[in-house]
């Protein structure tokens, strides 16, 4: 049986699963773009917080980072490590609180399958940014998706307690623009050799740079630039993830 995406089980595994994940080159990358766009930008709200592993390192760059998260589980963890963060969906959420910019990172707004939701998501960031705000955010690109076509993957990890295999098999849907990621995982207790597995799936909206340009201009932003994520070089067919730097025209 499927379970929602990110719930409690996988919530659990999430720091293990991506521990290989490069968190200083990406906040690193982040910060650069913020210094370059909006030079002043002190405060941040974040999409997608998810364990603190963006926020806690901009917070300790000197930055206030907000974050919002929906999983409670992960939410605990990034306050532990000093985010300061609630649980809500990034959809229908609304704060007395206004920020220099946004943030969304790691494909949070590829969730985001339904186009009245993703218009919805828009206009409550543009609702909470101050003037000139940014909105920066990384999506699965619709060249590459095509292109490279998404196959069955295997990651296998460990640490002292436990050994995780996760299995993704992906299924497609070209009339959506959506690929379901059927996630498998396997849990081996190392102490007691037992295991234990669950299943969920998470559905990945790819998008293309004409699309989230339409989008902007109808919710209030300008597209300053999209560019690979990490890199800054033009995208193309092998660039899996594209990120784009909105800017809030206060029209």
């Amino acid at each position: 049986m499927k379970v929602k995406q990110f719930d409690h089980q996988y919530s659990k595994y999430y720091n293990l699963l991506y521990a290989d994940k490069n968190y200083d080159k990406e906040v690193e990358y982040v910060d650069r773009l913020l210094k370059q766009y909006s030079p002043r930008t002190n405060t941040i709200l974040e999409y997608g917080s998810g364990t603190g592993g963006h926020g806690v390192l901009l917070n300790k760059l000197g930055y206030k980072v907000y974050g919002l998260e929906r999983s409670e589980e992960m939410a605990e963890v990034a306050k532990s490590r000093g985010l300061e963060c609630e649980i809500a969906d990034i959809v229908n959420f609304s704060l007395k609180k206004y920020f220099d910019a946004c943030i969304s990172l790691f494909h949070v707004i590829s969730y985001i399958n339904n186009n009245d939701q993703l218009i919805r998501v828009f206009q409550n960031t543009k609702k909470h940014l101050n003037k000139n705000g940014l909105f920066i955010f990384d999506v699965w690109f619709t060249p590459a998706v095509l292109h490279q076509v998404p196959e069955t993957r295997v990651k296998r990890i460990e640490n002292d307690e436990i050994h995780v295999t996760r299995i993704a098999d992906p299924t497609i849907d070209h009339t959506a623009n959506v690929v379901g990621v059927n996630y498998s995982i396997i849990i081996k207790d190392k102490a007691s050799g037992k295991y234990s597995e669950f299943a969920e799936t998470h559905n990945m909206r790819h998008f293309g740079i004409p699309e989230i340009d339409l989008i902007a201009k109808q919710t209030g932003f300008r597209m300053i630039k999209a560019e690979e994520f990490l890199t800054g070089e033009m995208p193309g067919n092998n660039t899996w993830g594209v990120n784009f730097i909105l800017q809030s025209t206060n029209e």
